[in-house]
């Protein structure tokens, strides 16, 4: 099977690239990242002027109307530029949840605003991926009760999208009464991540009240192809720099990227790295096109991402010398998000198990 870009997705990178490259320059990370807000209203209205923000949201709700691969290509770009924003949970993880869940006028609200860059959605589904001691929530009569935990991009949050259980989604608008958020401290500065506390705040159910079971599957697998694209953007990135450092960092005159080992070390980083882009080009794939496969590939490209990144991000750093471990080279960005990637909606481990799960070598 050939499997490629086509001459539109090849545009859809170079535009989304370009505007990286000058809007979201390492300076602006840097301040955004000092201010612990995870977000800035610029670049996100850059992103809703590309179009960008609904790109898997049909036309006739004002999206693009494309594929969940193509959504995929901007989240490595995105990446790629350690982007400040709350684009995997807005963008992506939202627009699925509401697309195979809610009823077509909650479509009809909802769609068009997140498409136009209207409104940001933090998503939490702790409880469907992995439930912890003292953390879960209860709805009776359209009230919520109950903590959330690592809940994605919930301080910048408009609206908050949350699991009930692993069979019901609520909305909450983030400014509700009885709303408490609490931003939880994390390596990567550049998302957002809360606990949140719910004391009766009103909740609306997405769609119907246990009827949402196969949209949090899917939204859980959204967000992990969405994680394991940023991690190959990042992880590119984190070679690129090191290649670049090689080539004006000099021991003995000579710049230290002559030197044998140092070379090795470089081609080992791309020799891991792009095996692992048709992987997570697949498993985007899949979530429109084969869905019977959509799951498995997810969790597959999550955990290998995780864990070859991971390894990308170790020698990218070391390789930098004392220097990488510097504010002023910036690499521990890239670093810190392929961190943050490594453990959001399951570390490599609980992936893998329910990879085998769902492939019947386990039980669930």
């Amino acid at each position: 099977m050939e499997f490629g870009l086509s001459s539109e997705q090849k545009l859809l990178s170079e535009t989304v690239r370009r505007f990286v490259e000058q809007q979201v320059p390492l300076d602006r990370v840097r301040q955004i990242a000092a201010e612990r807000s995870g977000f800035d209203q610029a670049i996100w209205q850059g992103l809703a002027d590309l179009g960008v923000l609904g790109i898997i949201v049909p036309e006739e709700y004002g999206g693009a109307g494309l594929s969940f691969f193509d959504a995929a290509l901007v989240q490595e770009h995105l990446g790629w530029a350690v982007t400040p924003a709350p684009y995997s949970s807005t963008a992506l993880m939202a627009p699925v949840a509401f697309l195979h869940a809610a009823t077509e006028m909650q479509k009809q609200v909802w769609l068009p605003k997140i498409a136009a860059g209207e409104v940001k959605i933090g998503v939490g589904l702790s409880e469907a991926v992995g439930a912890r001691e003292g953390a879960g929530l209860t709805l009776k009569e359209g009230k919520l009760h109950g903590k959330a935990l690592f809940v994605l991009d919930a301080m910048v949050a408009d609206l908050l999208l949350l699991a009930v259980g692993r069979d019901t989604l609520v909305l909450v608008p983030a400014n509700e009464a009885g709303v408490t958020r609490n931003a939880l401290n994390n390596i990567d500065r550049t998302r957002g991540l809360a606990e949140l506390l719910f004391d009766g705040a009103t909740a609306i159910p997405l769609g119907s009240v246990g009827g949402a079971a196969t949209a949090i599957r899917k939204t859980i697998d959204a967000g992990r192809v969405a994680l394991a694209a940023d991690n190959l953007g990042a992880a590119q990135r984190m070679i690129e720099k090191t290649v670049v450092y090689s080539l004006e960092r000099k021991q003995f005159n000579r710049p230290i990227g002559s030197f044998q080992g140092y070379k090795h070390m470089c081609a080992e980083m791309a020799a891991e790295l792009e095996p692992s882009r048709s992987l997570v080009w697949y498993a985007a794939h899949c979530q429109s096109e084969i869905p019977n496969e959509a799951s498995v590939m997810a969790c597959h490209a999550k955990a290998h991402l995780a864990d070859v990144c991971t390894e990308i991000a170790n020698k990218a750093t070391l390789g930098h010398g004392g220097m990488g471990f510097t504010d002023l080279m910036g690499v521990h960005y890239w670093f810190k998000r392929i961190g943050y990637n490594r453990q959001i909606l399951g570390g490599p481990e609980a992936v893998r198990a329910d990879a085998a799960a769902l492939q019947g070598l386990v039980a669930a």
